[in-house]
């Protein structure tokens, strides 16, 4: 960004733990030279006090309707509570507002479509914050996947697990909450990812249930997705798992990768390295005559690394990046609203084929 080109001004709905601890974060440090907050948006008092004195010059509103008017604000983002999210998107998008709404996008599929059309209709932009589709760790694993390394891909496993509980408004269905629509926008998007956003994705599995939450919403996801001709898979939320070592690990028929968001390992062979083995039909046995089992020592390539920067920053930096070039440039968008649109289609299809009882 050159040195005479002008920042846009933007408004941030919400100061919780995404509207200030991630997007402010990110718009207070010196390397966002693209936007300047010139408004917040938040009903408690004192957050609001806190915002205008961490954003020098913003104006401080307690209701979102007071940015009507205000001509000078090109984007606003939408860090509300998940169940705000479509209808709040929905208002700015019709007063010409571009706008930036956290995940979940909307409840369902329908509200996607309708925020996304409301957009075209007022000429605006609607993005979603969807920032791990920049973390290192995805885009390595996807290039992996990619380059045809590991030979087809067969299965995809991806975990977002642990072993703690969570007594907030994220744990209640009537806020949107539970892991699903809180942290599955995440691993649901990667598992698309690696699907390449296929029309034909199918899920093929899904069990939603509880069990260290003290609201009535899911701590425990288990979600397999499919599409023809597409590997499988399989995608974890479990707050239950004490012991999980990985995020993403791809399965192909030449080998084996595994990450974290820190690093990686990767373990394949070469075709041509190791002759094919003819099949033989009669009992293995040695030269003494006595049985055996297939045994062989497999040529392999075994390859490890650590990746620099995480979702949290190198994904936000790079999603408001482009963001800034989609509003100034006619850029497109790199994470498409119609793709996140698919993930809240899966998401919408695992609450209907695995309700919860609403006890709150």
């Amino acid at each position: 960004m050159g040195p005479h080109m002008e920042r846009v001004k933007i408004a941030i709905i919400g100061q919780g733990r995404s509207g200030r601890d991630i997007h402010g974060a990110f718009l207070k440090k010196e390397e966002n030279v693209y936007f300047e907050v010139v408004a917040v948006v938040e009903a408690d008092e004192s957050r609001r006090k806190r915002a205008e004195e961490e954003y020098p010059g913003c104006t401080g509103y307690s209701d979102y309707r007071e940015l009507f008017g205000r001509e000078d604000i090109k984007l606003v983002v939408n860090a509300t509570y998940s169940e705000m999210h479509y209808a709040i998107t929905k208002d700015l998008l019709q007063h010409h507002f571009h706008v930036l709404v956290e995940k979940p996008f909307a409840r369902n599929y329908y509200e996607c479509c309708d925020l996304i059309n409301t957009a075209r209709e007022n000429g605006v932009v609607v993005a979603v914050f969807q920032q791990t589709f920049f973390a290192p760790y995805y885009l390595a694993a996807k290039e992996v996947a990619d380059s045809g390394k590991l030979g087809d891909i067969k299965q995809v496993s991806i975990r977002f697990n642990g072993l703690a509980r969570r007594w907030d408004w994220q744990t209640l269905q009537k806020k949107m909450g539970g892991s699903v629509y809180n942290t599955g926008p995440h691993p649901l998007g990667i598992a698309l990812g690696f699907l390449d956003f296929d029309k034909e994705t199918q899920v093929a599995f899904s069990k939603l249930d509880m069990a260290l939450t003290s609201g009535d919403a899911e701590d425990y996801a288990k979600i397999v997705l499919t599409a023809p001709g597409r590997p499988v898979v399989d995608v974890e939320i479990n707050s239950t798992d004490a012991f999980s070592d990985y995020n993403i690990k791809l399965q192909g028929s030449r080998g084996t990768y595994q990450s974290t968001p820190q690093s990686y390992k990767m373990k394949y062979i070469i075709e041509g390295e190791n002759p094919p083995q003819p099949v033989i039909e009669e009992s293995l046995q040695d030269a003494e005559g006595l049985p055996i089992y297939c045994q062989e020592d497999l040529k392999v390539h075994e390859e490890t690394g650590s990746f620099s920067g995480t979702a949290f920053d190198v994904g936000t930096r790079s999603l408001y990046e482009n963001l800034y070039a989609v509003l100034t440039k006619g850029a497109p968008l790199t994470v498409k609203s119609e793709d996140v649109a698919k993930i809240v289609r899966v998401i919408e299809y695992v609450h209907g084929e695995t309700p919860l009882e609403v006890r709150y």
